[in-house]
């Protein structure tokens, strides 16, 4: 029975992981020597290409798109990944450039590499991650298997429930462009040893970024965008977790997903002492703290609070059901998330182009984003934010409503409001 389980890519990847797992906690400091052959297996490439592929993405700069591998054939296009890395013969290729833009008018950097280089980034990190998964510490949230940013919030919310009066919010500046490389694979050669792995590690560290037409390599960051990244900026920040944990539990409890972090202290002395552990920790790794974005606030007023993972966090008071009061930690989507959430309504109904499609085309675009953003945002002390954008969407849908049939927006309010209910749009509140 136990063999027939085991039938599919996914299912083989995951006893493989299990394995490595057992092996790197059995002992701490066991270094792995003969990995890269597990990462060209083919249950191993499938199960990489069925995640690549489920995550979309662009192409990088061979223009390459996931629906051009498919045309030709997905497992031609496995099989000469597995020859290449079999032969030792992959190189990968640059990054390629793109920039979001932000809310304050920047733009942050993002790095999109090849299919072909994120489907072998994703099978190393298939091979490697479960070996890094046991040193990773207890406060650590952010891209780990089984655990959330929700779980990050929640671990958060008790802690400043627990006489929490006083935050160190953080905010390390530039942290993926600034990683130390030598530092960083340092610390991967202390669990792994196998040459191969820590040369392909290497290459897409320094394979560069490919911007209008021009190279440039440097010797710091991982490239945002990256499949692989992620893992790497956990096993560098892991220092800052297991120093915090041998010499600043006494001052506050620390609570990090990725780059962002908080550390919740009961007394403003110690909020303080923990800044200045923070930022000699922050020295040794080669990163500096956001000189404004990073700040100490004062919860137990209930006057200040912090953002946190999309979430504001703030104490307040409040009744239990037998009208007795107490103060608690109330959490609601920050302005910035909701603002998000406005800016995704309106680029969807509100361009001409929008006109053109049905309203149960639009329903069925937005219901899967509406259950996703209430999954995360909803809070007993969120319904009032969360009602008022439900209140937005039915006027983005009248107005989308009325420019499609050319009448007054305020014409068609509870024609709109029936359809909607007909074509069952969910609810956030």
């Amino acid at each position: 029975m136990n063999a027939a389980r085991l039938t599919t890519p996914k299912e083989k990847v995951r006893e493989l992981q299990e394995k490595l797992g057992y092996a790197a906690k059995v002992s701490k400091k066991r270094r792995f020597h003969a990995v890269y052959d597990k990462v060209y297996r083919w249950d191993v490439l499938q199960e990489a290409w069925r995640r690549v592929k489920a995550n979309k993405g662009a192409s990088g700069i061979d223009h390459q798109t996931l629906a051009d591998i498919e045309r030709a054939g997905a497992d031609t296009f496995l099989l000469e990944c597995q020859r290449e890395l079999s032969e030792g013969k992959y190189r990968p290729l640059p990054v390629r450039r793109q920039y979001i833009p932000k809310k304050d008018g920047k733009r942050r950097p993002l790095g999109i590499p090849t299919v072909r280089d994120r489907v072998i980034q994703m099978a190393v990190k298939l091979v490697i991650e479960p070996i890094f998964e046991p040193d990773f510490k207890s406060c650590s949230f952010g891209f780990r298997p089984k655990l959330s940013a929700k779980d990050a919030l929640e671990r958060v919310r008790k802690a400043c429930n627990r006489k929490g009066n006083w935050v160190c919010d953080v905010d390390i500046q530039g942290y993926f462009d600034n990683i130390n490389q030598d530092k960083l694979m340092m610390l991967v050669e202390m669990r792994i040893s196998d040459k191969r792995i820590l040369k392909l590690i290497r290459k897409w560290l320094q394979a560069g970024v490919m911007e209008n037409g021009h190279l440039a390599r440097t010797n710091l960051g991982t490239p945002q965008g990256g499949v692989i990244s992620p893992l790497l900026s956990n096993i560098y920040l892991n220092v800052f977790d297991f120093l915090w944990e041998n010499n600043g539990t006494q001052y506050g409890e620390l609570t990090r997903y990725a780059d962002d972090l908080v550390v919740v202290c009961k007394t403003k002395r110690d909020a303080e002492q923990a800044m200045t552990l923070i930022n000699a920790i922050m020295k040794k790794l080669d990163l500096t703290l956001h000189p404004t974005k990073t700040k100490l606030v004062g919860m137990w007023t209930g006057e200040e609070g912090f953002d946190f993972l999309g979430m504001h966090h703030r104490k307040a008071k409040a009744e239990t059901s037998q009208g007795r009061a107490y103060h608690t930690t109330k959490q609601w989507l920050t302005k910035k998330a909701e603002q998000h959430i406005r800016d995704e309504i309106k680029a969807r109904l509100a361009p001409p182009w929008a006109r053109m499609l049905s309203l149960k085309e639009h329903i069925d675009f937005l219901n899967p984003k509406v259950r996703g953003w209430k999954n995360y945002y909803a809070t007993p002390y969120s319904q009032l934010r969360m009602a008022k954008l439900d209140w937005y969407i039915i006027q983005r849908f009248c107005r989308w409503y009325a420019k499609k049939t050319k009448r007054r927006h305020t014409s068609v309010w509870h024609q709109v409001n029936k359809m909607l209910k007909q074509q069952k749009l969910l609810k956030l509140a």
